[in-house]
């Protein structure tokens, strides 16, 4: 039996054509998942793909998606992103969108994609936050993104 989409993509024919949707409907929410900016960071805390836009964009998304499914969501789950971007051209900008986009497939939600001045780890050039939901169906499987306790720092701060 199929389940209709938790999250109704909303566009509307008043407003420019985009490849994402204005707005987004949360249906069935048995919670909310805010993320933390996904950062091109290796499993030891190391910014990878220096100087590759689309390349840092990809291991944030791979990041993203453990992050996720750690949480008990995934991306047809999401409701909102927002892309940052360190540059001042739009070529960067539409490189890690094409990323982004990639990822999400058909589930086009919407999105916030903005060229900022600085990141905050060293060599970083793209963050990527998500908004999703939440529901008792949609759960991580044993071992895959399994949720620690932060009462203490997972890792060392690389900041910059």
């Amino acid at each position: 039996m199929e389940h209709p989409p938790r999250v109704e993509l909303i566009g509307s024919h008043d407003l420019a054509a985009s490849p994402y949707a204005y707005a987004a409907v949360a249906h069935s929410v048995r919670g909310l998942v805010f993320t933390a900016g996904a950062c091109p960071l290796n499993a030891a805390g190391d910014s990878i793909a220096v100087g590759d836009v689309a390349g840092q964009a990809e291991q944030a998304m791979l990041n993203l998606e453990i992050a996720l499914r750690a949480a008990g969501t995934g991306l047809r789950d999401v409701v909102k992103t927002t892309v940052y971007v360190a540059t001042q051209q739009r070529e960067d900008l539409l490189a890690a969108w094409e990323v982004v986009h990639r990822h999400f497939g058909d589930h086009e939600a919407p999105s916030t994609l903005l060229g900022v001045a600085m990141l905050g780890y060293r060599d970083q050039l793209v963050e990527i936050s998500k908004l999703s939901l939440r529901s008792d169906e949609t759960r991580s499987l044993p071992g895959e993104g399994r949720p620690i306790s932060l009462k203490a720092p997972v890792g060392p701060a690389q900041v910059a």
